[in-house]
């Protein structure tokens, strides 16, 4: 802002600035009030002098002083003259405002020259003028070379003399000399005023800009975003920003001195020019602009960006240099962070995509051409999902950083791990590598990542799938070992997932089949390819059908009818899972409608369905659709809803139960069987997985105890129990013997679709047929294998169709009689004794003298009879 410009023509038509000019009236901000009342104590300090002089001049006069008039003149001329000796020095004065100060002069000053005036007493004239007034007008003269430029006091002072002539009857000549002091004075202290008050504005306004700056340098200083320093000619420091030195840890005073280089470490190519570039230009005496050293002598690392210019007076004489640094440590230190961020996984510390991908690269580039050798592991954690969806993203991020820390550990300085991205891992080992070797490692990994984590006070399980490629068996490019690798990761989860495979040429085949197995399921999906079929569960007690399971089939149209083992984990894999559980389950209430009151539906729900929060809004569609009774659906439900054991499980059996449906366990004792399921979860039902029915009756065989000990737990929790897979009628009566409460299997017939549960029904109600087999067999295997048979001294020709322990049915041979006894030839080196049981046309039924491994003998290649 431009200061102000007084005018004495504006002065005389703005009263009010003028008296502002004067000191006689309070002034606004845009001025310093010290140039009012800066001059008061230098007066003060004076005054002494002006006292002095005036008993100099009383005693060099021959002023009579026996008079008590003179004497109290004298007195009271020594009060105020005292007064202004002491006043303008006290506190008390000097905390009143500028213009009060001016006030409180004005009457002291005026005082004082009246008391000398009338001390000396009336002008005499002796010649042109009188000793009195000259000693009068000098002492006047005297006074107002000590007011400066005060000059309204030197007005005042000369006011006091015109007054004390004036009553005392002073001469024309006299009276109108004293005017003219006064005139010139009162004109000489208005434009003195006016100049002063100008001056003051412009200096206060300079005094601001330089008081702004140095609070904006201070603050700048204070924050920490730079500093300032300035140099000699010979490059030695002789000023330093505050902060830097505490920086630095060294005292302000004993840096100034030492050359600025002192404290710049030396230079190098990479870092920047350091101390060498900087060394340079101070030399050169040439201005630098963001020269980056790095700081000497600090704690920790740090850099500097630092800009000067040269300085020269008006001569051109060099004096030094002047220039401001900022920190440049946070920059560097936020850089560095981004080259890392850009070379490893924020997660959890290991190296990215991208790092990984560029290390593949070098590692199959190798030397002279030819491709190096090297192997890269694919990790996939198996159930990962499931963390995710019931604990919450924080929760599977926690995990992911366990997984990290402990594969790890695992693969040591042997490799580079990293994170693909999700719940999916790399590992590159460089160089040739073992087979069997890497065999181990991958099981190491496997059996190190199943092991439990605890994860938020839970204790989370998972699981690891590992698919090898090495180089350059499997793949010449990193392209080629990623795809392979990612080949033998998906057959590792096709063939059950934890475990580890290496590629092979057929998975290309087994990719593309299950890519089109995908793309025809969600076509079938679309347009009603699926169907479902029933399973009849059985009462021991009564032989009456007391509900069906509903099992999902699907006919292909080119590959014939596709086993749910095959196509369900596709569709959970590709989240089809969702809509075809949804399906199954209106599919299986409506058709349940059309059934008898008392007779349920059981629907098998993934562990993915489960976990959706949605689930029991759509079993209360399904039921409100179809007006199903609740009570009449049983939802089966595996042991792997209770991996990731949390409130959102119990919550949604809470949700579930409140609907009023019947809840199953599905396949005890197959998986991570734990009592403490069956004491949580509100169970209608415990489902007996077949494995331990098939085999029961056979002799030395445990698995009819543990039927036994199931059902007993099942009744003491008040539970039903259903015996899964029973085949034939020894078994069924078995499981009758055990208490089981509900069979179910093929003994009863083969499921049936919608259509003929209702024909049964018309036909036989709800009366079970048994249609199995009287007694259990050995597991057989299907199989077409040309054998020798050796019979009577000759040798024949024939074929394997299916196989046990402990016999086969082989064909070729017309009209064996039964009770013969023959040889059967598996190989050069192996053969079993073996007796006719039946025959029929070409084919017999043979029982071996002892139990044989049938995978050991089907896998020796032998000579064919001639």
């Amino acid at each position: 802002m431009a200061p102000s410009r007084i005018r004495l023509n504006d002065s005389l038509s703005r009263p009010a600035d003028l008296a502002v000019a004067l000191g006689l009236a309070e002034g606004g901000t845009e001025a310093s009030a010290f140039w009012i009342s800066g001059a008061f104590s230098h007066i003060a300090r004076l005054w002494p002098l002006i006292l002095l002089g005036k008993l100099c001049t009383v005693a060099l006069l021959h002023v009579p002083l026996g008079s008590i008039y003179s004497i109290l003149t004298l007195l009271f001329m020594l009060l105020i003259d005292g007064v202004l000796i002491v006043g303008p020095r006290a506190e008390r004065f000097h905390n009143q405002r500028p213009h009060v100060q001016k006030w409180l002069m004005l009457p002291a000053v005026l005082l004082s020259s009246v008391t000398f005036s009338m001390l000396l007493g009336p002008a005499r004239f002796a010649g042109p003028l009188s000793f009195s007034l000259a000693a009068e007008v000098a002492m006047a003269l005297i006074a107002i070379s000590v007011f400066g430029d005060r000059r309204l006091l030197g007005v005042s002072y000369f006011l006091g003399t015109l007054i004390v002539s004036a009553v005392q009857g002073a001469g024309f000549a006299q009276i109108g000399m004293l005017l003219s002091c006064i005139a010139v004075m009162l004109i000489a202290a208005v434009r003195q005023a006016t100049v002063d008050l100008e001056r003051a504005v412009t200096r206060h306004q300079q005094d601001l800009r330089a008081q702004r700056s140095d609070r904006l340098l201070q603050e700048y200083e204070q924050s920490g975003q730079g500093w300032f320093w300035e140099t000699d000619r010979q490059g030695c420091l002789t000023y330093l920003s505050e902060p830097l030195a505490r920086t630095l840890n060294v005292p302000e005073d004993d840096l100034v001195g030492r050359p600025i280089t002192d404290i710049v470490s030396a230079g190098d190519h990479q870092n920047g020019g350091g101390e060498r570039t900087l060394g340079f230009h101070l030399s050169a005496r040439t201005g630098f602009s963001d020269v980056h050293v790095r700081a000497a002598a600090t704690r920790d690392e740090r850099w500097w960006s630092i800009s000067g210019q040269p300085v020269f007076n008006e001569y051109g004489q060099f004096h030094g240099f002047r220039g401001s640094g900022t920190d440049l440590t946070e920059m560097r230190r936020s850089q560095a962070e981004v080259q890392r961020l850009a070379q490893f996984d924020s997660l959890t510390g290991l190296a990215n995509r991208v790092q990984m991908l560029q290390s593949l690269e070098d590692a199959v580039a190798g030397a002279r051409g030819q491709p190096g050798d090297c192997a890269l592991l694919m990790l996939d954690l198996d159930r990962f999902k499931t963390v995710n969806d019931t604990l919450g993203h924080p929760a599977g991020d926690a995990l992911l950083r366990q997984v990290s820390q402990r594969l790890q550990r695992v693969v040591g300085n042997r490799g580079l791990v990293g994170r693909q991205g999700g719940d999916e891992f790399k590992v590159l080992l460089p160089g040739g590598q073992d087979r069997a070797l890497l065999s181990q490692l991958a099981k190491t990994i496997i059996s190190t990542l199943s092991q439990p984590y605890t994860i938020e006070g839970k204790v989370v399980v998972i699981g690891v799938s590992v698919g090898i490629s090495c180089c350059p068996q499997d793949g010449e490019t990193a392209d080629a070992l990623i795809r392979n690798a990612d080949l033998a990761l998906y057959a590792a989860k096709g063939d059950g997932r934890g475990v580890h495979r290496f590629y092979s040429s057929e998975m290309h085949a087994d990719a593309e089949g299950r890519r089109q197995l995908e793309e025809d399921l969600r076509h079938a999906l679309a347009s009603d390819g699926l169907h479902l079929v029933y399973q009849p569960v059985v009462s021991s007690k009564t032989e009456r059908v007391t509900g069906y399971e509903a099992l999902l089939r699907w006919i292909h149209p080119v590959r014939g009818e596709i086993s749910p083992s095959i196509f369900v984990p596709i569709a959970e894999d590709t989240g089809l899972i969702g809509s075809l559980g949804e399906w199954v389950l209106r599919t299986a209430c409506h058709d349940a409608a059309q059934w008898e009151e008392d007779i349920r539906v059981a629907v098998n729900v993934s562990p993915i369905q489960f976990a959706n929060p949605g689930l029991p809004a759509t079993v209360m569609n399904a039921l409100a659709a179809a007006q199903l009774a609740p009570q009449r659906l049983e939802l089966e439900i595996t042991e792997s809803v209770f991996l990731n054991d949390d409130e959102g499980t119990d919550a949604m059996f809470s949700r579930l139960k409140g609907i009023g449906i019947r809840l199953a366990l599905d396949d005890f004792g197959t998986g991570y069987s734990s009592l403490g399921y069956l004491k949580k979860a509100p169970f209608d039902k415990i489902k007996i997985d077949q494995s331990f029915v098939r085999g029961a009756v056979m002799t030395g065989s445990r698995n009819s105890a543990i039927i036994k000990a199931i059902v007993s737990l099942a009744e003491a929790l008040g539970m039903d129990t259903t015996a899964e897979g029973a085949e034939t009628q020894d078994e069924l009566a078995l499981i009758r013997d055990l208490g089981c409460s509900h069979i179910q299997g093929y003994v009863y017939g083969r499921p049936l679709g919608a259509s003929d549960v209702l024909a049964r029904h018309r036909v036989h109600g709800t009366v079970a047929l048994v249609e199995g087999f009287q007694s259990s067999r050995p597991e057989r295997k299907t199989m077409l294998r040309t054998v020798a048979v050796h019979a009577d001294g000759h040798a024949y020709t024939g074929r394997i169709r299916n196989i046990s322990a402990t016999g086969a049915m082989i064909e070729g041979l017309w009209n064996v009689p039964s009770g013969m006894d023959l040889t059967v030839e598996f190989s050069d080196v192996h053969s079993v004794d073996a007796v006719v049981r039946w025959s029929r046309d070409d084919r017999m039924g043979v029982e071996f003298a002892g139990a044989i491994d049938i995978a050991a003998a089907c896998a020796l290649p032998r000579s064919l009879a001639s």
